[in-house]
């Protein structure tokens, strides 16, 4: 199996999470052994770091604005995580 530059010489299917090192085992854990072989081929030797918010905040004030109703900031608020003054700040800057 050739990934993206790296040649694997063992079958996926008889690799196992817990025989991949660190991180690697997790992620197999989690997205399976194809995935990650196809993860380390990438990007393998360099330091990921994954960023506390999955969406950018574009995507959010979008997702407010389209469920904002004029007096749902509180829930809003609490469903994404945010707080009221941001989640504020935000449909003020989007209406002017």
């Amino acid at each position: 199996m050739k990934i993206s530059g790296v040649r694997i010489e063992m079958d996926p299917e008889k690799i196992k999470a817990e025989d991949l090192n660190g991180i690697y085992g997790e992620l197999a854990e989690i997205l399976g052994i194809e995935t990650v072989l196809k993860i380390h081929a990438s990007y393998r030797g360099q330091a990921v770091c994954f960023p506390v918010e999955l969406f950018s905040r574009d995507f959010i004030a979008k997702q407010i604005m389209d469920e904002f109703d004029g007096h749902n900031i509180k829930k809003l608020a609490t469903k994404f995580g945010y707080s009221e003054k941001w989640i504020r700040n935000i449909i003020k800057n989007q209406m002017q």
